[in-house]
């Protein structure tokens, strides 16, 4: 009997892993179809209609309007400290050719991108998602079908959309906001140095640099905005915990937005 007893401890390792290995693309598959639904209704002039319209837009200022002027604040200030750093450490090595270069593709390229997309996550996209699954276990999707109202239309969808453009317009002010005190850095309170400021960052934002930057933020949003909701629609099985969903959409998230980071780094430095 004690022979047994490795091979009966493998064989129920092996059906706990292919079960692990089934919920993960399971999960990863309801992802992928809840998103598609939603793009199919982003694009649907229906969505925009009446009420619906005025939902989107409500979700769109609650996810990026109270949070805006802090974020802005606070990203400014780090910047600042950055960019101080970085023009020092610069200016004493000889290497004052390189401060704005390094200021740029530092904070603009990698840190403001990713700082927006976890901010949005925390502050709007995850309680959104358990907002959403309350929803959804106290019978009130059920009761918006009988009555005709599509969920996914009426309270997913201006989430969503509510999160991508929450870190799209926070990432697009701290972009502009770090570009500006890089400038006053480098050059001071004076208008001389913007022909070559302007040369130095049109050199760094080329077309291939500028559609990575673009894309990767997109996905970013995407990924932060989606995520949180797709796990809020569906049961994990053998998990009926709220904590445990909420987990499942943060593991996914994060090995989704470090996918998008490492595709782009390859893309920019490869």
């Amino acid at each position: 009997m004690p022979l047994m007893t490795p091979g009966v401890s493998l064989h129920g390792w092996l059906l706990d892993a292919g079960r692990g290995a089934l919920r993960w693309f399971a999960g990863w598959w309801m992802v992928l179809f809840i998103g598609a639904q939603l793009a199919v209704l982003a694009f649907s002039p229906s969505s925009y209609r009446r009420d619906s319209g005025a939902v989107v837009l409500r979700q769109i200022y609650q996810a990026a309007g109270p949070g805006l002027p802090g974020f802005t604040m606070l990203m400014a200030l780090f910047n600042v400290v950055v960019i101080r750093i970085v023009v020092v450490t610069a200016f004493a090595y000889g290497l004052t050719q390189y401060a704005l270069d390094a200021v740029v593709r530092v904070l603009v390229l990698e840190l403001i991108p990713l700082a927006a997309a976890l901010f949005v996550a925390v502050e709007y996209s995850i309680p959104g998602g358990s907002e959403l699954y309350k929803l959804r276990r106290a019978g009130d999707f059920e009761a918006m079908r009988r009555q005709g109202i599509d969920p996914l239309g009426r309270e997913v969808l201006p989430r969503v959309l509510g999160g991508v453009f929450a870190v799209l317009l926070l990432a697009a002010v701290s972009c502009v906001t770090s570009l500006l005190l890089a400038y006053v850095a480098v050059h001071g309170f004076t208008l001389a140095g913007v022909p070559s400021y302007n040369r130095a960052v049109g050199h760094i934002f080329n077309p291939v640099v500028s559609l990575i930057f673009t894309m990767k933020t997109l996905l970013f949003a995407v990924a932060v905005a989606l995520l949180p909701v797709a796990n809020a629609l569906r049961d994990i099985p053998r998990r009926p915990s709220r904590t445990s969903v909420e987990l499942q959409g943060l593991v996914q998230m994060f090995v989704l937005m470090l996918a998008i980071e490492i595709a782009s780094l390859v893309g920019n430095y490869y």
